[in-house]
């Protein structure tokens, strides 16, 4: 089947496409390179069955072109990153939104199978633990500007689905937690290498608010091989996946082995979310998802353990610092 991989110069879209080109498939990448990165495409630039296309999906003719010659669209092209959603929450909303419509208003004319990434960021302040798909989403007022990019995911999810329920498109949501591994930056506030990086530097490890929330990081290896699972699997279409680990660890205990694992004996430094993001920023305690759902799809979940995926971290940056 022709994939086209929007956003796929990103973190997660640069592994999907390496991902689907090893299974067989012609694989076309389109990114405006806002937050993604040709570098992050080196290892499948020559490859015979592979096309980059430098461009938005808000370009709706172009959007329209490439999904008209593909049988599958996985949506991964969104505005990333906690620093990035706080400081520009206009630019959030009209990418993630506008461009959902663009590809799926595209899509339902060709008939094409989508992938829509979704996150974890749309369960909100629930306190319910583990995350199940059919879980009430619990948002923060509009005044809290982090809550844009979970409200504007969630309108990609009932966009997604209202497509699948009137039009019968083939849509899967894949709410993805935190995925990590190499090729991420910290540029705009990912946790994971931003410890990596300043404990390869020897620099004071800056853990935001008091240590003790805590997240499941999965391997981007593991997570993009459940996606490629997922949008062959007839099952999932018209559903809502958790993709992501169920292996719990503090913010605060992850800074300490990466303060070890790096060889840093600088400190660790905390950080008033007032002074890392915006007065009154409101954070999750704890984000743990049910992957029920996903193992009975896919018969299987993330598994690579978190000292193995930050030793993998730790390498890749180090060859590139």
């Amino acid at each position: 089947m022709r994939v086209l991989v929007t956003g796929g110069a990103g973190f997660i879209g640069s592994h999907l496409c390496e991902r689907l080109l090893a299974d067989g498939h012609p694989v076309v990448a389109v990114d405006d390179l806002s937050t993604g990165s040709k570098a992050n495409l080196a290892l499948v630039r020559r490859h015979p069955r592979f096309r980059f296309v430098e461009g938005s999906i808000l370009d709706e003719r172009l959007t329209a072109r490439l999904v008209a010659n593909s049988d599958v669209v996985a949506h991964l092209a969104a505005a990333v990153g906690v620093m990035l959603i706080v400081q520009s929450p206009v630019r959030t909303i009209e990418t993630n939104i506008r461009g959902t419509e663009v590809v799926l208003e595209a899509a339902a004319k060709r008939r094409a199978i989508v992938l829509l990434a979704s996150s974890s960021e749309v369960y909100g302040k629930s306190t319910r633990i583990p995350f199940s798909e059919e879980d009430d989403a619990v948002l923060g007022p509009p005044t809290k500007g982090r809550w844009s990019y979970a409200v504007s995911k969630l309108v990609d999810e009932f966009l997604a689905l209202s497509y699948w329920k009137e039009r019968g498109l083939p849509v899967v949501v894949a709410r993805l937690f935190n995925t990590v591994g190499p090729r991420q930056t910290g540029r705009y506030g990912m946790v994971l290498p931003r410890f990596v990086e300043q404990g390869l530097r020897g620099r004071p490890i800056s853990v935001f608010g008091d240590g003790r929330q805590t997240r499941c990081f999965a391997h981007v290896s593991d997570v993009v091989g459940a996606l490629a699972r997922l949008l062959r699997t007839r099952r999932a279409r018209g559903q809502v996946v958790n993709v992501g680990s169920d292996e719990e660890i503090s913010i605060g205990a992850l800074a300490r082995l990466v303060r070890r694992k790096t060889g840093n004996r600088a400190a660790i430094r905390r950080i008033p979310y007032d002074r890392a993001y915006e007065e009154g920023f409101e954070d999750l305690r704890r984000r743990v998802p049910d992957l029920t759902r996903l193992r009975r799809l896919i018969g299987d979940r993330p598994l690579t353990g978190i000292e193995a995926i930050v030793d993998s971290v730790i390498a890749d940056l180090r060859s590139r610092i």
